[in-house]
C-alpha cells in the first residue's frame, strides 16, 4: 500500500513540481527572494506585479514599492529564474481602494496607515483571488511574518527577526486568507541573510536599497499628495491650547499629526507643547503638554480576531499601537461592531486612523487587531 505524500516545504501534500505557486513581486529584493527560492526548490511558481498608479509619475521615482522602474526589476527576475510573470493594472482599484480614503482619513484629522488597507483590500483581497483564477495551490509574499500551524489551524507570527517584522501591517489577514498565503521569509535571521540569498541565485535586485516611502507619497510629502488630490483642503485654521488659548494660526490640519512637537512655530513659550487632537470639523489643531498625550482606553472598529474561539469576554493580549512601539499589556473586550481596550500603563499620542495590533503574552503569536476609533 502506498505511503502518503510527505508536506511539501509549504505544508502542501503535493510534489513541488506539482505545486502552483503565485508569488506577488514588487520588484524588491524581498519578493525576488521568495520567487527565486520556490523556483529553485521546484515549485511551479507565476510571478504577478502590480501596476498601482502612473507610469510617467513613477519613472521618475526612487524608493516607492511599486514604480516603473520595480515592474521592470520583478521582469528581470522571472526572466533570470525561468518563470512566467504577469503585470496587472490595478491603478483604479487602488486610487478607489487605498489612496481616496488616505486623503479623506487625513482631512477628518485622522493619521490613515495606507499600507494595511493596500494588503488587506488590494494584495489579499483581488491578488489572491487573481492567484485562485491561475489554479495556484497559494500565494507567496516577501513580507517578513510568520505562518505556524497550530491546533486549530495555521496561526499567525512575528517574524524572527524583529528588526524586520512586519506584523503590524497583516493584523487584518483573516482566517480564510492565512489558509491560502504563505511567508517564506519570516523565519529568516536577518536582512542580510535574504540579500545573501539574492546574490546566491545571481538576481539582479541583490544590491537594491529598500523602499523608504509609502509608494504613492513622494518623500514622505502627505500635503502634497492630499492638495493634489482635494484641491483647497490646506485651509489654515487656529492653533488651540486644550485650555482654549488661541496660540497660533496653522496651515491645514493635514500637516500635523497627534503627537507631533516640532514644526508648530509657537516660539516663546513657556513649556514644550504636542499635537493633543486634531478638529478637522473647527480647523483647529490642538495643543497641549505631553501628559495630554496620555491615553488608557482605546476604541476600535473593524475588528480582525485571529485567536482561537470567538472574541467574547475579556482577553489579556500584548497591544502595539504604532509600528514603532514595543507591544505592552492591556485587556481587550468585545464593545459593541468593534472592541474596547484597556491598556494597564498608559501609552503616549495613540491616534485615531493607526491600527492597534494584539498579540498573545507569551510567545509570537499575532491575536489580529483593528482601527483606532477613539482614545482617552
Amino acid at each position: 500500500m502506498p505511503l502518503d505524500p510527505a508536506p511539501n516545504s509549504l505544508g502542501l501534500l503535493k510534489p513541488p513540481s506539482e505545486t502552483r505557486v503565485v508569488v506577488a513581486m514588487s520588484g524588491g529584493v524581498d519578493s525576488s527572494v521568495v520567487a527565486a527560492m520556490l523556483k529553485d526548490e521546484g515549485y511551479d511558481v507565476v510571478g504577478v506585479t502590480l501596476q498601482l498608479y502612473d507610469h510617467g509619475a513613477a519613472l521618475a521615482r526612487k524608493g516607492a514599492c511599486c514604480a516603473g522602474r520595480d515592474i521592470h526589476d520583478a521582469r528581470r527576475v522571472a526572466e533570470r529564474m525561468g518563470f512566467p510573470h504577469y503585470v496587472l493594472d490595478y491603478e483604479s482599484l487602488f486610487r478607489e481602494a487605498v489612496i481616496e480614503e488616505f486623503a479623506d482619513s487625513y482631512l477628518a484629522g485622522a493619521t490613515p496607515v495606507p499600507c494595511i488597507r493596500c494588503n488587506e483590500r488590494v494584495k489579499f483581497r483581488d491578488l489572491l483571488a487573481v492567484a485562485r483564477d491561475l489554479d495556484a495551490d497559494c500565494m507567496a509574499t516577501g513580507h517578513y511574518i510568520r505562518r505556524i500551524m497550530g491546533p486549530h489551524g495555521p496561526e499567525l507570527h512575528r517574524a524572527a527577526d524583529p528588526a524586520r517584522d512586519q506584523s503590524y501591517f497583516l493584523f487584518s489577514t483573516t482566517r480564510e486568507q492565512l489558509a491560502f498565503l504563505r511567508f517564506p521569509l519570516g523565519g529568516l535571521a536577518s536582512k542580510a541573510e535574504t540579500r545573501a540569498l539574492a546574490a546566491r541565485y545571481g538576481l539582479p535586485v541583490a544590491d537594491k536599497p529598500d523602499s523608504q516611502d509609502i509608494c504613492f507619497v513622494p518623500a514622505g510629502n502627505y500635503a502634497a499628495v492630499i492638495e493634489k488630490l482635494r484641491p483647497g483642503a490646506a485651509e489654515p485654521g487656529e492653533i488651540v491650547h486644550l485650555d482654549g488659548r488661541v496660540l497660533g494660526r496653522h496651515e491645514g490640519v493635514l500637516r500635523y499629526t497627534v503627537g507631533q512637537r516640532r514644526g508648530l512655530g509657537l516660539g516663546g513659550l513657556e513649556e514644550p507643547l504636542f499635537v493633543v487632537r486634531l478638529d478637522a470639523e473647527r480647523r483647529q489643531v490642538v495643543v497641549g503638554p505631553r501628559e495630554a498625550l496620555l491615553s488608557r482606553k482605546v476604541r476600535l472598529r473593524e475588528v480582525n480576531w485571529l485567536g482561537d474561539g470567538p472574541l467574547d469576554g475579556e482577553h489579556e493580549v500584548l497591544a502595539r499601537v504604532r509600528s514603532t512601539r514595543q507591544p505592552v499589556p492591556a485587556l481587550v473586550r468585545p464593545e459593541g461592531d468593534g472592541a474596547a481596550v484597556t491598556l494597564l500603563a498608559p501609552e503616549e499620542g495613540v491616534a485615531p486612523g493607526q491600527a492597534c495590533v494584539f498579540y498573545a503574552p507569551e510567545g509570537s503569536r499575532v491575536l489580529g487587531g483593528g482601527w483606532i476609533a477613539s482614545a482617552a
